[in-house]
């Protein structure tokens, strides 16, 4: 079998056993038997647990940036990109559910190098959420409206929405993915219309803002 089918092998057992094992819990020897090779042949290949999670977390953070982009490929408005994009991301998290696990959980809460591995590909999503967001704007009034800091903010809460609602769907398998990415369109993207057309939330003319941000 030539190497590169054997090591995917090794990585599909790998993503497989740490996303329902956790990284500690899981054994190099329980990755080998579900591969269906030697332990010392996945040393042999990958060298450590160490170097191999982070080979699945960046096999998996590239397949989920690409199945995100190839989402969006058709282009369109920027709504309709996002919707596309938003229904990649959730198909994608929910066939892949141990994928997500890897690096939704497992990466983000082992430290260093591997939280950094993720921080990677949020950034790519948030860079291509950021833009549609922009071009909303310039669609909206000719001009980007919104200030650069307030795109990225909003960018921000769209993303980490996108994150607790594939966490949602993974715990309740009724959930699809279209209803997922329509949920979060109904929550976000209508509230992104409202502020693209001028008309934003106020807290009411009798309210300051005190020092500290509190009511």
């Amino acid at each position: 079998m030539p190497r590169a089918v054997r090591e995917q092998q090794m990585l599909d057992a790998a993503v497989r056993i740490f996303g329902q094992r956790g990284y500690r819990a899981a054994s190099m020897d329980e990755i080998a038997e579900v591969a269906g090779v030697s332990k010392p042949l996945v040393y042999l290949y990958l060298n450590s647990k160490e170097e191999l999670f982070t080979a699945c977390i960046r096999r998996e953070a590239a397949a989920l940036v690409a199945a995100v982009r190839c989402g969006v490929s058709g282009g369109g408005p920027a709504d309709r990109q996002l919707w596309a994009g938003l229904r990649a991301f959730f198909a994608h998290t929910a066939e892949r559910p141990d994928a997500w696990v890897v690096l939704h959980n497992q990466a983000r809460t082992q430290g260093e190098p591997f939280a950094a591995e993720v921080a990677v590909m949020r950034e790519e999503i948030l860079a291509f959420v950021t833009a549609l967001i922009a071009e909303a704007a310039r669609e909206a009034h000719g001009n980007p409206a919104l200030a650069e800091r307030e795109v990225a903010g909003l960018a921000q809460a769209l993303v980490g929405a996108a994150e607790s609602l594939a966490g949602w769907a993974k715990e309740d398998a009724s959930v699809s993915a279209k209803e997922a990415a329509a949920t979060l369109m109904n929550f976000a993207w209508a509230g992104l219309g409202d502020l693209m057309r001028g008309r934003r939330w106020s807290p009411g003319a009798g309210e300051v803002d005190s020092p500290g941000g509190g009511a």
